[in-house]
């Protein structure tokens, strides 16, 4: 029985690239102020808040072997790295051209899905991915020369988000609000422990306690964090993945404008230039994964 409605998953695709930036705009406003490591756990702790008791209420299955525990323990690493990443890198630069680096992470999963899984990789994929990185470099290079080497933080996110999407390509198996749940709560359980050992010794885990409106932005962080993933979950289970996964890049759109519109960025020509040649080469290879998966289709 075909289960896809092509419409509300592309209408849930573009609100959660819509809502993301939102995300993204309050981690930067709490950033001016609060740690990165203090931020990353209020994603979290909100996230877990929201989401246990729905898995719970859902009477979800929670069969999860040792092996599958271990993986969920490796993604509650790598998502706490990828934000903790990413919210360093919108603390220095505008948010579109942060998320624009970030969007390199199709082509080092499809390197690390060749390494680490035997994916077969063809030349015309690792020219696209070639391309895409040196768009990157071009977008990154004015975040170096105005900031230094604390720009290259969203190339570490892409790194990051990269590994957590291939470790849950083996999850697949579990319901998707167990394994949030399930992640949140392992990624506090790593990161908690920090805010006591670094407290009053400064760095990222130095958390400083949070006043007025730093609130707001705090919780914004992780309602918005769970409501746009939870969007972006339907997406894939109502549409074809083919169909959604280029509406990713709309989210450059909706950050740009964010940007420009809380913080007064805007990109320049140069950044342009680089996104072009991200946004291509991504498309690219997601018109090779839609004709690979249809000739495995033709020949099942």
């Amino acid at each position: 029985m075909n289960t896809d409605r092509p419409v509300i998953g592309i209408l849930c695709m573009l609100a959660f690239t819509a809502l993301a930036p939102l995300m993204d705009a309050s981690a930067k406003l709490a950033s001016d102020i609060h740690p990165t490591g203090q931020i990353a756990i209020a994603r979290y702790l909100v996230q877990g808040a929201i989401v246990l008791p729905i898995a719970l209420a859902l009477r979800l299955s929670w069969r999860i072997s040792a092996r599958d525990w271990s993986l969920i323990a490796l993604r509650a690493v790598f998502t706490l790295g990828s934000t903790i990443s990413f919210v360093a890198a919108i603390s220095v630069m505008p948010l579109a051209d942060a998320l624009a680096i970030v969007f390199i992470e199709p082509f080092i999963l499809m390197f690390m899905g060749w390494v680490f899984l035997n994916e077969q990789v063809g030349p015309r994929r690792i020219l696209a991915s070639g391309v895409g990185f040196i768009g990157a470099m071009i977008v990154v290079q004015p975040g170096l020369l105005a900031f230094g080497y604390v720009a290259l933080w969203p190339l570490a996110a892409g790194f990051f988000f990269a590994a957590y999407m291939l470790v849950t390509r083996q999850l697949r198996a579990h319901p998707p609000l167990v394994l949030q749940s399930a992640t949140s709560g392992l990624a506090l359980l790593f990161s908690v422990p920090l805010l006591f050992v670094f407290e009053g010794h400064g760095g990222m885990f130095d958390a400083v306690m949070p006043q007025g409106v730093m609130w707001i932005y705090l919780a914004g962080v992780g309602v918005l964090a769970t409501v746009s993933h939870l969007f972006l979950t339907f997406a894939l289970r109502l549409a074809p993945s083919a169909t959604v996964a280029p509406l990713a890049y709309a989210e450059m759109a909706f950050a740009t404008a964010v940007g420009f519109w809380v913080f007064g960025d805007f990109p320049e020509t140069t950044t342009w230039v680089g996104v072009a040649l991200i946004v291509g080469s991504g498309l690219y290879l997601l018109h090779r994964e839609h004709l690979n998966a249809r000739q495995l289709r033709s020949q099942a």
